[in-house]
C-alpha cells in the first residue's frame, strides 16, 4: 500500500504503470470537473441576475409563446385558447389570422385543421387569413398554389 492507496500485489510492472497513469488521469479529471462546476456556478449566477431585470419579462413571454405554439401544434383550439388567456394574442379573427399567417413554429396541418373548423370564429379567421394574402398579378394556379402553401 503506497500513499494510502491499495495496490494489488499480483500486478506486473506494466500494469502498475498503467494503474498509476489511470490514477493520475483520474485526479486531473477531478480537478477539471471542479473547475467546470465553479464556472457553471458563476454562469448560473449571471443568468439569474439577468432574469431578475427587465429581460426576464420578455424571456417569460417568449417561453409562454413557445408553449402556446406547442399546444397549438397538438390541439389548435387549445393552443389559441392558451395564447388568448395569457394575453399573447387578442381574441379577434384578424389577430388570430395574422398569427397563423406568420406561422412561426406552427405545423401547417394544424393551421389547416383550425381554418377548416365550421365554427363562426374559425370561419371569420379563415376570411381574415385569406385577406392577408396578396394575389395581385397572379394567375389562378399561382394564387391557389400560394394560398395552399400557407397551411
Amino acid at each position: 500500500m503506497e500513499d494510502g492507496v491499495y495496490e494489488p500485489p499480483d500486478l506486473t510492472p506494466e500494469e502498475r504503470m498503467e494503474l498509476e497513469n489511470i490514477r493520475r488521469r483520474k485526479q486531473e479529471l477531478l480537478v477539471e470537473i471542479q473547475r467546470l462546476r465553479e464556472e457553471l456556478s458563476e454562469a448560473m449566477s449571471e443568468v439569474e441576475g439577468l432574469e431578475a431585470n427587465e429581460g426576464s419579462k420578455t424571456l417569460q413571454r417568449n417561453r409562454k409563446m413557445a408553449m402556446g405554439r406547442k399546444k397549438f401544434n397538438m390541439d389548435p383550439k387549445k393552443g389559441i385558447q392558451f395564447l388568448v388567456e395569457n394575453e399573447l394574442l387578442q381574441n379577434t379573427p384578424e389577430e388570430i389570422a395574422r398569427f397563423l399567417y406568420k406561422g412561426e413554429g406552427l405545423n401547417k396541418t394544424a393551421i389547416g385543421d383550425y381554418l377548416g373548423e365550421r365554427e363562426e370564429l374559425n370561419l371569420a379567421v379563415l376570411h381574415a387569413f385569406v385577406d392577408l394574402h396578396e394575389f395581385t398579378d397572379l394567375n389562378l394556379v399561382q394564387a391557389l398554389r400560394q394560398f395552399l402553401w400557407s397551411f
